[in-house]
Protein backbone atom coordinates (compact mmCIF):
# COMPACT_ATOMS: atom_id res chain seq x y z
CA UNK A 1 0.00 0.00 0.00
CA UNK A 2 1.02 3.77 -0.66
CA UNK A 3 0.39 5.14 2.73
CA UNK A 4 1.31 8.37 1.53
CA UNK A 5 -1.41 8.43 -1.54
CA UNK A 6 -3.77 6.15 0.64
CA UNK A 7 -4.18 8.96 3.33
CA UNK A 8 -4.19 11.44 0.92
CA UNK A 9 -7.40 10.32 -0.57
CA UNK A 10 -8.68 9.88 3.13
CA UNK A 11 -8.16 13.39 3.29
CA UNK A 12 -9.87 14.68 0.14
CA UNK A 13 -12.21 12.76 0.58
CA UNK A 14 -12.65 14.26 4.33
CA UNK A 15 -12.72 17.90 3.15
CA UNK A 16 -15.23 17.11 0.61
CA UNK A 17 -17.25 15.64 3.46
CA UNK A 18 -16.93 18.71 5.76
CA UNK A 19 -18.12 21.01 3.70
CA UNK A 20 -21.62 18.74 3.45
CA UNK A 21 -21.39 18.13 7.28
CA UNK A 22 -20.99 21.83 7.81
CA UNK A 23 -24.12 22.53 6.55
CA UNK A 24 -25.87 19.39 8.06
CA UNK A 25 -28.95 19.77 10.05
CA UNK A 26 -29.65 18.74 13.68
CA UNK A 27 -32.26 16.54 13.12
CA UNK A 28 -29.96 14.78 10.45
CA UNK A 29 -26.91 14.68 12.74
CA UNK A 30 -29.32 13.15 15.48
CA UNK A 31 -30.79 10.90 13.08
CA UNK A 32 -26.83 9.09 12.74
CA UNK A 33 -26.02 9.10 16.40
CA UNK A 34 -29.37 7.03 16.84
CA UNK A 35 -28.96 4.81 13.94
CA UNK A 36 -25.01 4.39 15.54
CA UNK A 37 -26.49 3.65 18.85
CA UNK A 38 -28.97 0.86 16.99
CA UNK A 39 -26.33 -0.56 14.48
CA UNK A 40 -23.81 -1.13 17.50
CA UNK A 41 -26.68 -3.26 19.10
CA UNK A 42 -27.65 -5.09 16.44
CA UNK A 43 -23.40 -6.18 15.49
CA UNK A 44 -22.93 -6.68 18.98
CA UNK A 45 -21.48 -10.32 18.11
CA UNK A 46 -19.94 -9.03 15.67
CA UNK A 47 -18.29 -6.80 17.11
CA UNK A 48 -17.50 -9.34 20.16
CA UNK A 49 -15.82 -11.43 17.65
CA UNK A 50 -13.94 -9.17 16.01
CA UNK A 51 -12.31 -8.24 19.27
CA UNK A 52 -11.40 -11.34 20.18
CA UNK A 53 -9.55 -11.60 16.91
CA UNK A 54 -7.67 -8.03 18.49
CA UNK A 55 -7.06 -10.24 22.04
CA UNK A 56 -5.89 -13.18 20.50
CA UNK A 57 -2.80 -11.19 18.68
CA UNK A 58 -2.79 -9.20 21.40
CA UNK A 59 -1.82 -12.24 23.64
CA UNK A 60 0.32 -13.71 20.74
CA UNK A 61 2.46 -10.71 20.87
CA UNK A 62 2.70 -11.10 24.38
CA UNK A 63 1.21 -7.59 25.25
CA UNK A 64 1.27 -6.39 28.63
CA UNK A 65 -2.20 -7.17 30.90
CA UNK A 66 -2.88 -3.91 31.26
CA UNK A 67 -3.33 -2.99 28.01
CA UNK A 68 -5.35 -6.42 26.90
CA UNK A 69 -7.35 -5.18 29.57
CA UNK A 70 -7.99 -1.92 28.25
CA UNK A 71 -8.40 -3.80 24.66
CA UNK A 72 -10.99 -5.83 25.86
CA UNK A 73 -14.71 -5.49 25.02
CA UNK A 74 -17.72 -7.11 26.73
CA UNK A 75 -21.36 -7.25 26.29
CA UNK A 76 -21.38 -4.24 28.72
CA UNK A 77 -18.96 -2.23 27.18
CA UNK A 78 -20.71 -2.61 23.63
CA UNK A 79 -24.15 -1.22 25.29
CA UNK A 80 -22.11 1.18 27.14
CA UNK A 81 -20.87 2.58 23.28
CA UNK A 82 -24.70 2.70 22.49
CA UNK A 83 -25.55 4.75 25.22
CA UNK A 84 -22.84 6.98 25.07
CA UNK A 85 -24.17 7.62 21.41
CA UNK A 86 -27.15 8.21 22.86
CA UNK A 87 -26.41 10.41 24.94
CA UNK A 88 -24.42 12.57 22.44
CA UNK A 89 -27.66 12.89 20.18
CA UNK A 90 -29.60 14.75 23.27
CA UNK A 91 -26.67 17.41 24.04
CA UNK A 92 -27.84 20.71 22.16
CA UNK A 93 -26.34 21.37 18.75
CA UNK A 94 -23.12 23.08 19.25
CA UNK A 95 -23.45 24.80 15.94
CA UNK A 96 -24.06 28.23 15.47
CA UNK A 97 -24.27 28.99 19.19
CA UNK A 98 -23.92 32.70 19.65
CA UNK A 99 -22.17 33.88 22.90
CA UNK A 100 -20.13 36.76 24.57
CA UNK A 101 -22.44 39.12 22.95
CA UNK A 102 -21.48 42.41 23.80
CA UNK A 103 -23.11 45.99 22.33
CA UNK A 104 -20.23 48.39 20.80
CA UNK A 105 -20.08 52.50 21.29
CA UNK A 106 -21.43 52.49 17.45
CA UNK A 107 -24.24 50.74 18.78
CA UNK A 108 -23.45 47.36 17.03
CA UNK A 109 -23.89 44.20 19.14
CA UNK A 110 -21.08 41.58 18.53
CA UNK A 111 -20.25 38.32 19.40
CA UNK A 112 -18.86 34.89 19.07
CA UNK A 113 -20.61 32.00 16.96
CA UNK A 114 -19.62 28.65 17.09
CA UNK A 115 -18.74 27.02 13.83
CA UNK A 116 -17.42 24.07 12.71
CA UNK A 117 -13.45 23.70 12.82
CA UNK A 118 -13.57 21.20 9.13
CA UNK A 119 -11.52 17.93 9.18
CA UNK A 120 -9.83 16.86 12.70
CA UNK A 121 -7.75 14.38 12.97
CA UNK A 122 -7.36 12.06 16.11
CA UNK A 123 -4.70 9.41 17.04
CA UNK A 124 -5.42 7.37 19.87
CA UNK A 125 -4.36 4.12 21.77
CA UNK A 126 -5.99 0.41 21.55
CA UNK A 127 -9.58 1.30 23.51
CA UNK A 128 -12.42 0.25 21.01
CA UNK A 129 -15.22 2.87 22.68
CA UNK A 130 -12.41 5.49 21.80
CA UNK A 131 -13.68 4.89 18.31
CA UNK A 132 -17.32 5.85 18.22
CA UNK A 133 -17.03 8.11 21.27
CA UNK A 134 -14.69 10.29 18.60
CA UNK A 135 -16.76 10.04 15.64
CA UNK A 136 -20.00 10.70 17.84
CA UNK A 137 -18.56 14.36 18.86
CA UNK A 138 -16.73 15.29 15.96
CA UNK A 139 -20.51 14.39 14.17
CA UNK A 140 -22.24 15.99 16.73
CA UNK A 141 -19.87 19.24 16.23
CA UNK A 142 -20.72 19.24 12.07
CA UNK A 143 -16.78 18.80 11.78
CA UNK A 144 -15.50 15.25 9.75
CA UNK A 145 -13.02 12.56 11.04
CA UNK A 146 -10.09 10.88 10.37
CA UNK A 147 -9.58 8.30 12.86
CA UNK A 148 -6.22 6.57 13.32
CA UNK A 149 -6.67 4.10 16.52
CA UNK A 150 -3.97 1.54 18.02
CA UNK A 151 -2.83 -1.21 15.92
CA UNK A 152 -3.73 -3.64 18.54
CA UNK A 153 -7.69 -2.52 18.07
CA UNK A 154 -7.72 -2.66 14.28
CA UNK A 155 -10.42 -5.41 13.76
CA UNK A 156 -12.91 -3.90 16.13
CA UNK A 157 -12.03 -0.22 14.87
CA UNK A 158 -13.09 -1.66 11.53
CA UNK A 159 -16.48 -3.21 13.14
CA UNK A 160 -17.12 -0.27 14.79
CA UNK A 161 -16.50 2.26 11.76
CA UNK A 162 -18.64 0.14 9.80
CA UNK A 163 -21.81 1.12 12.20
CA UNK A 164 -20.68 4.53 12.04
CA UNK A 165 -21.13 4.58 8.09
CA UNK A 166 -24.22 2.54 7.91
CA UNK A 167 -25.58 5.14 10.55
CA UNK A 168 -24.90 8.30 8.52
CA UNK A 169 -25.96 6.61 5.34
CA UNK A 170 -29.52 6.11 7.10
CA UNK A 171 -29.26 10.02 7.15
CA UNK A 172 -28.26 11.15 4.43
CA UNK A 173 -25.44 12.44 5.50
CA UNK A 174 -21.81 11.91 3.40
CA UNK A 175 -20.08 8.27 4.27
CA UNK A 176 -16.78 9.79 4.07
CA UNK A 177 -17.60 12.48 7.18
CA UNK A 178 -15.95 9.67 9.62
CA UNK A 179 -12.91 7.61 8.25
CA UNK A 180 -10.80 4.93 10.07
CA UNK A 181 -7.59 4.72 8.83
CA UNK A 182 -7.45 1.14 7.67
CA UNK A 183 -3.29 0.21 8.17
CA UNK A 184 -0.94 -0.49 10.92
CA UNK A 185 1.67 1.23 9.59
CA UNK A 186 2.91 3.83 11.70
CA UNK A 187 4.03 6.21 8.83
CA UNK A 188 -0.07 6.29 8.28
CA UNK A 189 0.25 8.57 11.30
CA UNK A 190 3.30 10.57 10.16
CA UNK A 191 1.01 11.68 6.69
CA UNK A 192 -2.08 12.71 8.85
CA UNK A 193 -0.38 15.16 11.13
CA UNK A 194 1.43 16.68 7.79
CA UNK A 195 -1.36 17.13 5.56
CA UNK A 196 -2.80 20.94 6.30
CA UNK A 197 -4.40 21.22 3.50
CA UNK A 198 -7.03 18.38 4.41
CA UNK A 199 -6.96 18.26 8.40
CA UNK A 200 -7.35 21.26 9.88
CA UNK A 201 -6.76 20.32 13.88
CA UNK A 202 -5.11 16.90 15.21
CA UNK A 203 -5.83 15.66 18.33
CA UNK A 204 -3.69 12.85 19.94
CA UNK A 205 -5.17 10.77 23.05
CA UNK A 206 -2.98 8.65 25.10
CA UNK A 207 0.27 8.14 26.32
CA UNK A 208 3.23 9.60 24.89
CA UNK A 209 3.90 6.47 23.09
CA UNK A 210 1.82 8.21 20.56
Amino acid sequence: MDIQNYMQTLGRQARTASRLLAAASSEAKNTALLAMAAEIRARAATLLAANAQDLEAARRAGLEPSMIDRLTLTGKGVEAIAIGLEQVAALPDPVGEITDVKRRPSGIQVGKMRVPLGVIGIIYEARPNVTADAAALCLKSGNAAILRGGSEALHCNQAIAECVRNGLAAAGLPEHAVQVVDTTDRAAVGALITMPGFVDVIVPRGGKGL
